[in-house]
């Protein structure tokens, strides 16, 4: 069996995703999602398969998966924690919780924990600018933060 190969349920989502696209190079971004959803990053191995999937040039994959952020181009930990540093973050103190975090866990933005549960990431925008600061950990917003919060979240994400 390929490293790159999808359990059946997920080989589903992608027929799902091709389906409702007569162009296949439309179905580009929601397909890097389940290969990511699946593997947990973009290798070039799978940029490779899915421009063979989709009829696109390799070049073309590997353009989209290195210009969007939300797309793994190495092994991630098991838990990724996004600190947002927009304006409005930066301004209820974003920096505090992004220093918070480095310390707390001893990496620095694009790094992993050593036990390989947690990546540590920064974005420009993540869309909660009345809420800040605050921190998307995987797909879940956490928003208003103070450090006992974080430091609740964190724990959290160090037992699992």
């Amino acid at each position: 069996m390929s490293q790159i190969a999808l359990r059946p349920e997920r080989e589903r989502q992608v027929e799902q995703i091709l389906s409702r696209y007569p162009n296949r190079q439309a179905a580009l971004i929601p397909v890097l999602h389940v290969y990511q959803d699946e593997h947990g990053w973009i290798s070039e191995e799978i940029m490779q398969v899915v421009a063979e999937r989709l009829g696109v040039s390799s070049a073309h994959v590997k353009g989209v998966v290195t210009f969007y952020t939300l797309f793994n181009q190495h092994p991630v930990g098991k838990h990724q924690v996004w600190v947002c540093r927009t304006l409005s973050c930066a301004l209820r103190g974003a920096e505090s919780v992004l220093s918070h975090c480095e310390k707390r866990l001893g990496i620095h933005p694009g790094e992993t924990t050593k036990d390989g549960k947690i990546t540590l990431r920064t974005a420009e925008c993540l869309a909660a600018c009345g809420q800040g600061p605050m921190m998307q950990v995987d797909k879940t917003y956490h928003e208003n933060l103070t450090l006992a919060d974080v430091d609740r979240i964190l724990d959290e994400l160090q037992r699992s």
